[in-house]
């Protein structure tokens, strides 16, 4: 039996005797990219399959309304952390911003206090090397440090 390449992790392996065109190895991560795999390609194909992940999305939220405030509510680490995503993608769908050594103005002086500074990535025309970054406000029980 000759030995196949797993598409997820690219390791060689033999496939099992049952099924010899077994296509991904055994590694759970590997099985678990094969049905995510599989079903991207179903729910974009099969509109019966589409449409029956729907409705069972709209029963699941239906039966557990309360599910994502209560789970902002107990990690306010992941709540800070997509405000500043969605900050992040709302800047992406800017139009082209263009940043000058002197942009800030007196109305919009910050005070002194501790901030969270996110990088906004994007299509900028700067002059003096000048970084685009959006800054929040944050408590000392939402920091995190990252390298």
């Amino acid at each position: 039996m000759e030995t196949h390449a797993c598409p997820a992790c690219g390791k060689l392996f033999l496939p099992r005797p049952q099924n010899p065109s077994q296509a991904y190895c055994s590694s759970k991560g590997c099985q678990q990219e094969r049905r995510r795999r599989w079903q991207q390609a179903k729910r974009e194909n099969d509109e019966d399959y589409r449409d029956n992940q729907k409705r069972a999305q709209q029963a699941w939220k239906t039966q557990n309304p309360s599910y994502w405030r209560d789970y902002r509510r107990l990690h306010p680490q992941y709540a800070e952390a997509n405000r500043a995503q969605q900050l992040v993608r709302n800047y992406k769908n800017c139009s082209i911003l263009i940043a000058k050594m002197d942009a800030s103005t007196q109305h919009n002086s910050m005070h002194a206090g501790l901030y969270k500074m996110v990088i906004l990535p994007g299509p900028l025309i700067a002059k003096k090397n000048a970084w685009m970054v959006f800054l929040s406000p944050c408590s000392r029980s939402n920091l995190m440090y990252v390298p």
